[in-house]
């Protein structure tokens, strides 16, 4: 089974290679200039301080450790380091200290196609009563943007559908893996939970290449690389977080479950990348503090699909991508036991994940000087982390029609669910309209540092929406992909255990077993035939009048399929 998504240090340094064998007796082997980290992987029921002193004894300083999955973050100006740490018994894996997971560039609509939208596709100028005209008038106990959500109305999180029944309870608890959450939002605000809200992750300024990855920490609107728990100066995390759980209050929009509460796992750096230690940590704290579930809208880094044999990758390479394999699980493993439900998005490559395919992106971040990504074939043997994680969710994305979207990833045995993340060219013109995407929440400081905002405060790009309730004005921004399908499974996931669950005894609040949550989400999804023809082809006309085509093969039945999985998830038939 195959999974993976769409769209990720301290200060940056340069990194050291992997070397050939050094001699196991550590720091007199090989010695660099050079400050590297690793993440190393101990080997499980080791004794932490037997792995400790091995990381040592082959020149390593420990940055952070997480002792309950048994990982650990170290630098080293030792060359050899991983050759020499790698011989002790109390080591099973070290891996390069790369990302896991970059936003979805290809989920945001690119500049040029948002220039070319045409006016009609979105009321921008931000007013409540501009914004009812352009989409109708909402229902009496709607939200002033329901009319805008066509992704609620199809899987029935609505005034009159779900919502009439359950809302959620303020005792369950989504943790969103992100790039972090505006906790000021005012249509986040009241079910964000600041304290539980943790960031494990910072922010840093180059590649080892010295490319430009955060920027300069002088330049962040905080003026630092160590982000409060209740920012997000990505926009991704934010988005995520309010299709879960935006609330009721005559403000904006409504979230899949709006009395949930939300707490902010910041795993992702402002640029998107997301390194293995601050997941692992999150994931960590999440089965910890007893959240009830988890969205993870990433892959990890810096390999699309980690492999453990394949012939273009080299030795190093191998055994990183396997360090990474087992680090992840545990922590998944960790999470699950104590009761998260892990919710990933598929993926926004438009591949078929139980096929044999080409990733020519990885690594898509240098650790090392010189490094670059490099063309691989990819067997189904390989595997996308961390939606491909065992007891992990995968969820792929549907258009405004319900067809499978365009650019999401696919593959019978490898969806689980679907749910509706947009598709701008879901249209009977095959061109984009902007209101084919999602529309969540947007932080105002974003908006205003990226000029987005006319002097007045009204928007002046069509792919941002305002609405006011009185003094009290929010944003939102619409976005398509896997990550935006995601969220969407974990809203009704939350309201399965709100419904369904019993009270925590240890953690307050609500919880109710992760197999269940998935039996239920599952069971519950409307069952989704393959197109007819299974070998369905996706026409879109880009904004240059360039006809793009491409054809994606359903394969399975109705009730289990390689696009839609066991169904369309739905919030109505799972609460009642």
């Amino acid at each position: 089974m195959k999974r993976s998504i769409v769209i990720g240090a301290v200060a940056v340094l340069a990194v050291s290679t992997f070397t050939s064998p050094a001699d196991a007796a550590g720091p007199s082997a090989a010695v660099s200039e050079a400050q590297a980290e690793y993440v190393v992987l101990y080997k499980e029921g080791a004794d932490s301080a037997a792995a400790e002193q091995a990381i040592t004894g082959a020149g390593g300083t420990v940055l952070k450790e997480n002792t309950a999955v048994g990982v650990a973050t170290i630098t080293t100006t030792n060359a050899g380091f991983a050759d020499a740490v790698r011989a002790s018994a109390a080591i099973e894996g070290v891996a390069r200290n790369r990302s896991i997971g970059q936003a979805p560039q290809s989920a945001r609509i690119s500049a040029a196609a948002r220039q070319a939208i045409e006016a009609k596709a979105v009321e921008k100028e931000g007013h409540r009563a501009e914004a009812r005209s352009s989409w109708g008038k909402p229902g009496p106990k709607a939200e002033p943007l329901a009319e805008a959500q066509w992704d609620m109305k199809q899987i029935h999180a609505t005034a009159d559908g779900a919502h009439r029944y359950e809302q959620g309870d303020p005792g369950v608890i989504v943790g969103v893996l992100d790039t972090g959450v505006d906790g000021s939002h005012p249509d986040i605000a009241p079910n964000f939970d600041r304290r539980l809200s943790r960031n494990f992750t910072v922010d840093i300024p180059v590649d080892a290449n010295g490319a430009a990855v955060d920027g300069p920490c002088e330049e962040e609107p905080d003026r630092s690389c160590n982000d409060p728990a209740d920012v997000d100066e990505n926009d991704h995390g934010t988005h995520v977080a309010s299709s879960i759980a935006a609330p009721i209050n005559q403000l904006g929009m409504a979230g899949v479950a709006p009395k949930v509460k939300i707490v902010n796992l910041r795993a992702g750096q402002d640029s998107g990348y997301f390194f293995l230690q601050p997941s692992v940590d999150a994931l960590t704290y999440a089965g910890d503090i007893g959240v009830d579930v988890v969205n993870m809208s990433y892959y990890i880094d810096p390999w699309l699909f980690n492999c453990t044999d394949n012939p273009a990758d080299s030795a190093a390479d191998r055994l990183e991508q396997a360090t990474i394999i087992r680090a992840t699980q545990r922590a998944l493993d960790y999470a699950h036991r104590r009761g998260v439900t892990l919710v990933s998005a598929a993926g926004n490559n438009a591949l078929d994940y139980t096929k044999t395919v080409q990733d020519p992106s990885s690594p898509d971040f240098a650790s090392e000087p010189g490094e670059a990504p490099y063309n691989r074939t990819i067997a189904p043997s390989c595997v996308s982390l961390p939606s491909e994680g065992e007891n992990v969710i995968s969820v792929a994305s549907t258009g405004i029609s319900k067809r499978k979207s365009y650019y999401s990833d696919y593959g019978n045995g490898y969806v689980d669910v679907a749910a509706p993340g947009g598709d701008t060219y879901d249209t009977a013109t095959n061109r984009q309209d902007v209101t084919r995407a999602t529309l969540a929440a947007y932080p105002r400081a974003l908006a205003e540092a990226r000029g987005e905002l006319n002097p007045d405060g009204t928007p002046n790009v069509p792919y941002l929406v305002r609405d006011c309730k009185g003094t009290t004005c929010a944003y939102y921004q619409y976005l398509q992909g896997t990550s935006m399908a995601s969220p969407r499974a974990a809203g009704v996931a939350a309201l399965i255990v709100s419904k369904y669950g019993e009270r925590d005894r240890r953690h307050g609040g609500k919880t109710l077993s992760p197999r269940i949550v998935e039996n239920v989400l599952r069971s519950t999804a409307t069952e989704t035939a393959c197109p007819s023809p299974a070998a369905f082809t996706y026409t879109r006309i880009l904004a240059n009048g360039t006809t793009v085509t491409a054809t994606h093969t359903c394969e399975g039945g109705e009730s289990r399929n390689g696009f839609y999985g066991s169904g369309i998830v739905d919030a109505l038939r799972a609460v009642r």
